[in-house]
């Protein structure tokens, strides 16, 4: 199982304002290792870090894009599960029973639900807003998705276990065809070997650990 190692960090040294452009990012290991396993199309760079500081996880994704596509129709699940977005998912053991998921745009609404295996989604199940927090950020030549989700949930959650968080990264991205449609590529940092896209598998997880 892939293993990316989160570096703690002292909590007087956050806010959530400037965490977007913090220097503190310097100091996170920086994952780029993704792959979209179902399409040999080239993909965008992507670059996730994570910190911690004993009170909140917080998350880095840079992904190299500006040709961002967002449905803007509504705020609704569907709008957001048809834009350009990033995910994570975190799980308490690998019978994915459950586990909870978080689907970021670029305009920071969020996707987010309790799973089960098969593909068993509870919409009405929310992150505790209190709990966490995003900012979003596009330049000339990227995005960027920040957050900060607390230690308390996660441990509320049960997802936190010798300090190590089983987690899931992911991207999709969504271009527009000759159809005129737009259809989405999906992107993994840990290649699941299924046959058809799926991040709703246990093989699709790596580990978080929380260094002390």
């Amino acid at each position: 199982m892939k293993e990316y190692q989160v570096i703690l960090i002292d909590k007087n040294s956050t806010d959530d304002v400037e965490i977007l452009n913090s220097s503190l990012w310097e100091n996170a290991n920086c994952l780029t290792d993704f792959s979209s396993p179902w399409k040999n199309d080239p993909i965008s760079k992507i670059e996730f870090r994570a910190l911690w500081d004993l009170e909140n996880l917080y998350f880095n994704f840079r992904v190299f894009d500006t040709d961002i596509y967002i449905d803007q129709k509504d705020d609704s699940i569907d709008s957001i599960g048809n834009s350009d977005r990033v995910e994570l998912f975190f799980r308490a053991n690998k019978t994915l029973d459950p586990y909870y998921c978080l689907e970021m745009d670029t305009s920071t609404r969020v996707m987010d639900f309790k799973a089960r295996p098969d593909k068993n989604f509870d919409f009405n199940w929310d992150w505790p807003k209190e709990d966490l927090k995003l900012i979003a950020s596009v330049d000339k030549v990227s995005f960027t998705v920040v957050g900060r989700i607390s230690i308390a949930s996660l441990n509320r959650l049960n997802l936190i276990q010798n300090n190590t968080i089983e987690t899931g990264v992911y991207r999709a991205k969504f271009s527009k065809k000759e159809n005129q449609n737009y259809e989405p590529t999906w992107i993994s940092w840990v290649d699941p070997d299924t046959e058809t896209p799926n991040f709703h598998t246990a093989s699709s997880f790596g580990k978080f650990i929380l260094m002390k």
